[in-house]
């Protein structure tokens, strides 16, 4: 079991624990840093240093994980340290969490079309308060018995050649890294391997600011790391990890400090925090 863990989704976003459920179980499993990094919102940071107070050996980084749209692939950029206390920010943010609002209705309309029907009301039900997203629609499609697993849902329907896919807003990596810069964040990018070129993908975000890749992920060979690695090393980036769990108990899923994060990953982001006189929140 790892003692860090910089990738990690609560009910604010599309998690299935709260963000104090996530800091005890942290406590509870020994880990020392963890990174609370919600879609597209900031909304678990508070409560999660809250929580925190009563751990005090566990320290929490606040962050954010924005989505962004290419052609081929996926690309998600990470936000450590970010200014969370930031008006301007909060406001950003509630943009591209009604385009999620938007995107989330239009796959619900185009699964009615293809004879799955799930109601808009058990979506919102399932997303609580948090920032709707596609595990939400696929877990009411898990109730309705359209499906056998959360995985299902994406390689069926949701997924980004299925076909209830919708786009969303478009922002581009670039335009995400420039927005954590903006607000005084370090910009890391999220499991590199779903970009369809991750070199090229890394060497443009570094000229723009991009500051680390996430190197030790949930579902990465050693093959893939050691690649990645040389990429971290090329570019002169901080080699950053976490589980990306969303709690949602699905059979691929890497457990809460599932993954091996080398303590020297957090000195380093630390450290760049100070040079930069960020605000190390938690820590």
């Amino acid at each position: 079991m790892s003692k860090v863990d910089l990738h990690i989704h609560s009910t604010a976003s599309d998690g299935r624990f709260s963000p104090a459920d996530i800091v005890r179980q942290a406590a509870e499993q020994s880990l020392s840093v963890i990174a609370i990094t919600d879609h597209d919102t900031i909304d678990g940071i508070i409560p999660a240093l809250v929580a925190a107070k009563a751990f005090p050996t566990l320290k929490i980084i606040p962050g954010i994980e924005l989505s962004t749209d290419v052609p081929q692939g996926e690309v998600h950029v990470l936000g450590y340290f970010i200014d969370y206390t930031d008006p301007e920010f909060q406001t950003t943010l509630g943009g591209l969490r009604n385009s999620r609002l938007h995107r989330a209705q239009g796959m619900v309309a185009k699964l009615k079309n293809l004879g799955v029907h799930i109601d808009w009301e058990r979506v919102q039900e399932i997303a609580g308060t948090g920032s709707i997203g596609r595990p939400h629609i696929a877990q009411a499609m898990l109730e309705k018995g359209y499906i056998s697993s959360i995985k299902e849902a994406f390689t069926k329907y949701i997924g980004r050649d299925g076909p209830a896919y919708v786009e969303r807003e478009k922002m581009t990596p670039v335009e995400a890294v420039e927005i954590i810069l903006k607000f005084n964040g370090l910009p890391v990018l999220a499991h590199p391997f779903t970009a369809s070129n991750p070199e090229i993908m890394i060497a443009e975000l570094k000229t723009n600011g991009l500051i680390g890749i996430e190197v030790y992920y949930n579902s990465y060979t050693a093959d893939e790391i050691n690649e990645l690695i040389v990429f971290a090393d090329r570019y002169g980036l901080i080699a950053t990890g976490g589980s990306d769990y969303h709690g949602l108990e699905a059979a691929n899923e890497t457990m809460l400090g599932g993954v091996d994060v080398p303590m020297e990953s957090v000195g380093q982001l630390i450290a760049l925090a100070k040079q930069r006189a960020l605000k190390p929140a938690g820590l």
